[in-house]
């Protein structure tokens, strides 16, 4: 059976993803991506023109899934169930994307990259502080909801915690995160 061509593409990217956790994006090359696939720098063209192409496809999957959350969370009247379903959903996102949440922390390359996607729609950025504590928030509920933000993005994808299962790591980052928003804990 002979491999289609997104089974290529999801391969290369990737392939892409683990070489940029161990070169970051500037010090990976098209060609290393090449060598890794086993494939000539013809066959990576084949798909991508650039490097930055690549990169962007390499997160550009887990930042449209950020944005659907946030939608939907847009339709949700109440604040406080609001606050939970972005919560439940930024968690999971980042524990289910350990790898590259932990190269979007690390590497200016891929920040840079994710910065550009990120600003060239209405901002997550500031979208997903204002579904957590509302847009009227003071300064002191702004500053929580943004120290929650980073600290679960970094705090998901740290080595100390890489022997937690996902469920136990979802579980305490979800706590974390409310317990930093004054936000009870939920009873599943």
């Amino acid at each position: 059976m002979t491999a289609t061509k997104g089974d290529t593409r999801a391969r290369l990217l990737e392939t892409a993803l683990g070489l940029f956790t161990v070169h970051g994006v500037e010090g990976t090359s098209l060609q290393m991506i090449a060598d890794a696939l086993g494939v000539t720098k013809a066959a990576v063209y084949y798909h991508f023109k650039t490097k930055d192409e690549i990169t962007e496809a390499v997160a550009l999957p887990a930042l449209r899934e950020l944005t659907a959350i946030l939608d939907h969370a847009a339709t949700i009247t109440r604040p406080g169930p609001r606050a939970d379903y972005v919560i439940d959903g930024f968690v999971d996102l980042v524990v289910r994307n350990r790898v590259l949440v932990a190269v979007v922390c690390s590497d200016p390359g891929l920040a840079r990259v994710v910065d550009r996607i990120v600003y060239a729609e209405q901002s997550v950025l500031v979208r997903m502080p204002e579904m957590l504590v509302g847009p009227d928030a003071d300064e002191a509920a702004t500053v929580a909801a943004n120290v929650a933000l980073v600290g679960v993005a970094m705090g998901g994808n740290t080595p100390a915690l890489a022997y937690m299962d996902d469920e136990t790591l979802r579980r305490h980052l979800a706590d974390a995160m409310r317990r930093l928003l004054g936000r009870p804990r939920r009873r599943d």
